[in-house]
């Protein structure tokens, strides 16, 4: 999707990333091989996930001074389905509009 929207030339640039959990660092490795998905690692200092109150698989859209505007959960919304990628890509597009 990044590559997508890279090639769209959409009104804001968009950057997608993991950010993976605190204390769970040791799956770190294994969720990088082999892709060039951008990988964070949240601390407890930082607390992201609780300061953004997510779940395992949620993609939190952010706004330019990085405010959660939207969360989409990908268990439930499996990129798999075409109209799932499509909708998360709106979601992402109306962020970037709104800035």
């Amino acid at each position: 999707m990044q590559d997508e929207i890279n090639a769209d030339n959409w009104p804001q640039a968009v950057r997608i990333m993991g950010v993976n959990a605190a204390g769970l660092e040791s799956g770190n490795s294994a969720a990088v091989v082999g892709k060039d998905l951008p990988w964070l690692q949240d601390t407890a200092a930082v607390n992201a996930w609780g300061l953004w109150d997510v779940t395992w698989r949620d993609v939190v859209i952010v706004d330019g001074s990085n405010r959660k505007v939207a969360v989409y959960n990908l268990t439930t919304h499996d990129l798999a389905d075409p109209n799932n990628y499509l909708e998360l890509k709106a979601m992402l597009h109306a962020a970037t509009a709104s800035r």
